[in-house]
Parts: structure tokens; sequence; C-alpha cells
């Protein structure tokens, strides 16, 4: 509510207020309006990430268990490794390619040099399971802001909201209820819509974060596996 609508012919009568969302905004006060406008915003922004990070979480696994199969079937690691890089590999598959890249580039490179071939192998893969974390962690980090901050940016919507209710109040001298609850109510909308925003962002940042770490667990897993391949071949070579 703002207190400047209050004009000298209405200050003893009940302004007349809707409760309606859109009225609610309407009649805010301008500080107010943008704190609502800014939490809709991210609102909207959080579950645009939201629904891209389940198609890109859900892609992900997916592609892991297809590997998986693949690597465990008995082909060759040639065959699958032609196979699978033509393509654009994620994940799993992208962490194999990247290490079967450079173990073919450090034996036709110098076959002598089979010592540090593993180490070379395994340099290769972290980097690669760092570069995938990275691209599914993405964005991640604007859900937890804005769960953290949301309530508290509400919050002082409703704070500002209330101050100019008790401005109004005191410039029409009038405390009826109709007065009073029109203020009150917009001021409380800010902090709905905080929750709003916040609350769907904690919980779906919290199980992506989940999500995430069991990805990680598993291509830190296929890491550790390929290493002892690669070393066998090494020791079979020698």
């Amino acid at each position: 509510m703002n207190p400047n609508n209050l004009t000298s012919e209405n200050l003893g009568e009940a302004p007349a207020a809707g409760f309606s969302f859109v009225e609610l905004f309407l009649q805010a006060h301008i500080v107010v309006q943008v704190v609502m406008i800014g939490l809709i915003l991210a609102s909207v922004w959080s579950w645009a990430i939201v629904f891209e990070k389940m198609f890109a979480f859900r892609q992900a696994r997916r592609e892991a268990d297809k590997f998986e199969q693949l690597f465990w079937s008995g082909q060759s690691l040639d065959e699958l490794y032609n196979g699978i890089a033509r393509s654009r590999p994620i994940a799993m598959g992208a962490l194999f390619v990247a290490a079967m890249r450079e173990w073919k580039r450090s034996v036709e490179g110098n076959v002598r040099a089979m010592g540090g071939i593993q180490l070379r192998v395994e340099k290769v893969m972290d980097v690669t399971i760092a570069r995938e974390m990275e691209r599914l962690d993405r964005r991640l980090l604007f859900l937890a802001t804005v769960g953290a901050t949301a309530p508290f940016i509400g919050l002082f919507g409703t704070v500002w909201g209330i101050m100019t209710s008790f401005q109004a109040i005191a410039i029409s001298k009038n405390t009826n209820l109709a007065v009073v609850a029109p203020g009150i109510a917009e001021a409380l909308f800010a902090t709905a819509l905080g929750l709003l925003a916040a609350i769907p962002a904690v919980i779906f940042y919290n199980k992506f974060s989940a999500d995430s770490a069991r990805i990680g667990q598993r291509l830190e897993a296929f890491a550790d596996e390929f290493a002892a391949i690669v070393s066998r071949q090494i020791d079979a070579g020698t």
C-alpha cells in the first residue's frame, strides 16, 4: 500500500482494495513490486534450470548404463573406441575415449616410454572427470543461492510493505481493519513469493547434488578399473 495514494477525500474511508495476486502486486509499493518481480524471475529461472538438469542427469545415467554394458560385453577396446569416438560421448563414454586416445598417442609415439603411460592416462582421466562434473554441476550454484537468499529478499519486501502500511494508517488516522488488511496482505505476498522461489530451489539442489555425487563415484570407479587394465597391458608388454 502506497500512503501517497490516500487523499484528503478518503482519509476517513476504507480504501477499496482487492486481494487477488495481480491486485496485490499493483497496489504494492514500488520497492515491494521490484522485490516481487525479482523473486518471480528467480523462480522462473530456477525451474528452467531444474528441467534442464533433470534431462542432463537422466541422459548421463542412461549413457553410463549403456556404455558399461558395451564395455563389459567382451568387445575389444579398439573396436569400442572406434565406435564411440565418432559420436560426442558424455560422462563415462567421454572418460573412456579420452583415456584411450592418450593410450594410443603414447604407444604410437614412443613404445619405449611405457613407464609413464599409466600416469599420463590417469591424469587425462582426472581432467576428464573434472570437466564432466563441471558440466553437470553448472548453474546448480544459482539454485543454492536462490534457496538461501529468496526468503530474506521476500522478508525485506514484507518489512517494507508493513512500514508503508503503518505510514498509511498514520496519515488516515484510521485503524479500521479494512485500512490495515490490504497493506499487510501486500507485504505477506512478498514473503510467500520468496518461499515459493526458495523451497523448490533447495529441494532440487539437494537432489541434483546427490545425483552428481553418485555419477562422480561411478566415473571414479571406472577410472580405477581402466587404470588397472592399463597397468596389466603395460606389464604384459614389458
